[in-house]
């Protein structure tokens, strides 16, 4: 399941959606996730749906290869859909005695699950289509109106975009430090819960350490190459719209006023 992460990392090509500026995903992904928010019917949803489906073709990113990014929230998707199916009161459509499930709970249930599906495929798609280097230039450049207000714009996009970029890397060691605990013997899936816990601890120091020395290395790393931050940094490659991220933001942009006149209409 650790090898099953996609968010963070980069798929090479040449579509469209790779070609477009950082900003322009940047800010259609935004979009796209408020929408999941204001969607409250079916047809809401079949429209995120379809709209996520094309995008993804466009993208050229195996559909198979994004939807193993699902099987780590897995666990996380069914525990939310199964609080809201039995703790939500409404028309009662199944009775346990001791608790039951209403029309309104499992309608609830349904557009949960299938929200945190669409909200973490398409973050995926951007990040997949992004290089980290792109992603830390388009969010600083969507949050330069900031600098006004004396936040550190560059700071925290660079922040964000290491995060990111850690995450496969973390990943794939965690999936290092078990095996090689696995070849010594160790069992991870034995044992009552206290027992799983305890077995989770010489995973998590390991990591710990690790992650602290990667840290360490990236910070030596930057500090060789004379970062001192964005104040006075020019770019070797300057972000310019282009005619197709215009193309973008207003396939954006009608997908999104319709996805509020449905719920307007509703």
């Amino acid at each position: 399941m650790i090898r099953e992460i996609t968010l963070g990392q980069y798929y090479k090509g040449n579509s469209f959606l790779h070609r477009l500026d950082p900003r322009t995903k940047v800010a259609g992904t935004v979009l796209y996730i408020i929408s999941l928010f204001i969607g409250k019917s079916i047809a809401a949803y079949l429209l995120a749906g379809v709209f996520l489906a094309v995008m993804v073709k466009i993208s050229t990113v195996p559909f198979s290869y994004m939807v193993r990014g699902l099987k780590a929230v897995f666990t996380i998707l069914i525990f939310s859909v199964v609080l809201n199916m039995f703790f939500i009161p409404g028309e009662v459509i199944v009775d346990f005695g001791f608790c039951d499930i209403s029309r309104e709970g499992l309608q609830t249930a349904v557009f949960m699950a299938i929200r945190l599906v669409f909200l973490i495929l398409g973050s995926s798609l951007m990040t997949l289509t992004t290089t980290p280097n792109q992603l830390t230039d388009g969010m600083e450049k969507l949050l330069k109106p900031l600098k006004k207000l004396k936040i550190p714009v560059h700071e925290i996009s660079m922040m964000m975009a290491i995060a990111l970029r850690f995450i496969p890397i973390l990943t794939e060691e965690l999936d290092k430090i078990m095996k090689a605990q696995m070849a010594r013997g160790a069992e991870f899936d034995q044992g009552n819960l206290i027992q799983k816990v305890k077995s989770v601890v010489p995973i998590l120091v390991p990591l710990f350490v690790s992650a602290v020395r990667r840290a360490n290395d990236l910070a030596m790393a930057m500090e060789s190459r004379c970062y001192h931050g964005g104040e006075g940094r020019t770019k070797m490659k300057p972000l310019i719209y282009e005619q197709r991220d215009y193309i973008a933001y207003a396939i954006v942009g009608i997908y999104l006023a319709v996805m509020i006149g449905m719920r307007v209409i509703r």
